[in-house]
């Protein structure tokens, strides 16, 4: 049955295709005959208890340079949708929190995925602290004396901003670097908000693994290795996406988290696995399902549409 899907999203003239999640669940839904809208955050409104969007009809392509094209927009009532894809990018801010707010006043009778109220509740680096055993050591504070303590312990640390995403503000600190002063510094004038602070993982030379689950279950992997310039493994900011299968111990995780994400809706998510550890739980807008569909891997893209028509 043909469905009408609306994308709230970072606006699609300025994403990357090739390695763009949001673009490939377009691509498979275009494929089922599914009716495609898109809007961006900023046009989500509220009056009584109307939750609407200025909606542009949305056709996609496989063609970089023109890979979408964009019908007028019509202010539309989000309850006439069946589905609502959340997948615009963090920051996790109050402007983030506050979309999760409006579209909960829809679902679940329009299907939003995923679940408003629970990406609200789960923020990434903070979902994952309910699983100490399967992570590295990590703390999360803004006290210049507890960081200090935390670096004797253990050495070389990795600092980051406790809502931030593509590896933006994240700082690799050795034991003996004299920048740790400095550097809360800078970052109590950018936040009011408390850091992450984590054990560094030597490991991550080796790759830090994206491991993608539809309703708790992984389906995929790759593994992203960082240029040698940079501690840093994320994609957006120069890391090389290589092949890989997951270890036993992946597995083990990803069984222990599974019930988890169901209980809480979650239909796509991506998990961060550095040397049988796990870093983040990626709930707002997982990235990684064309890179798995290049090297071989799972259509994760069809997957995820399975599941969500299941749903309806």
């Amino acid at each position: 049955m043909p469905l009408k899907v609306a994308v709230q999203m970072d606006h699609i003239s300025g994403i990357q295709i090739a390695g763009d999640t949001s673009f490939a669940l377009c691509l498979e839904a275009e494929k089922r005959g599914h009716e495609l809208f898109h809007y961006t955050p900023d046009r989500l409104t509220m009056l009584g208890g109307t939750v609407s969007a200025r909606l542009e009809p949305l056709s996609v392509r496989d063609v970089e340079g023109d890979h979408y094209t964009l019908g007028a927009a019509v202010r539309t009532d989000l309850s006439e949708m069946d589905v609502v894809l959340l997948r615009q990018d963090p920051p996790f801010d109050m402007n983030y929190i506050t979309t999760t707010h409006l579209l909960e006043r829809i679902h679940p009778e329009t299907l939003v995925v995923n679940d408003p109220v629970w990406v609200r509740n789960s923020p990434e680096k903070i979902f994952v602290m309910e699983f100490p055993d399967l992570m590295p050591e990590t703390m999360i504070t803004k006290d210049m004396e507890e960081i200090r303590a935390f670096r004797r312990d253990h050495g070389d640390i990795i600092i980051k901003p406790i809502y931030g995403n593509g590896g933006a503000g994240v700082f690799h600190l050795r034991d003996g670097d004299r920048n740790l002063t400095s550097l809360m510094e800078m970052f109590s004038q950018l936040t009011r908000e408390p850091l992450i602070v984590q054990r560094y993982l030597d490991d991550v030379r080796g790759g830090d693994k994206r491991i993608i689950l539809i309703d708790g279950e992984p389906v995929g992997a790759i593994n992203r290795v960082p240029d040698e310039s940079d501690a840093r493994s994320n994609m957006h900011v120069g890391g090389k996406a290589v092949e890989t299968v997951m270890t036993e111990r992946e597995r083990e995780i990803c069984d222990r988290i599974g019930p988890s994400l169901r209980d809480r809706g979650f239909t796509l998510v991506g998990i961060d696995v550095i040397g049988g550890l796990m870093t983040e739980i990626n709930v707002t807008s997982p990235t990684g399902v064309r890179e798995v569909k290049k090297f071989g891997g799972a259509d994760i893209a069809a997957l995820f549409w399975d599941a969500v028509e299941a749903k309806i």
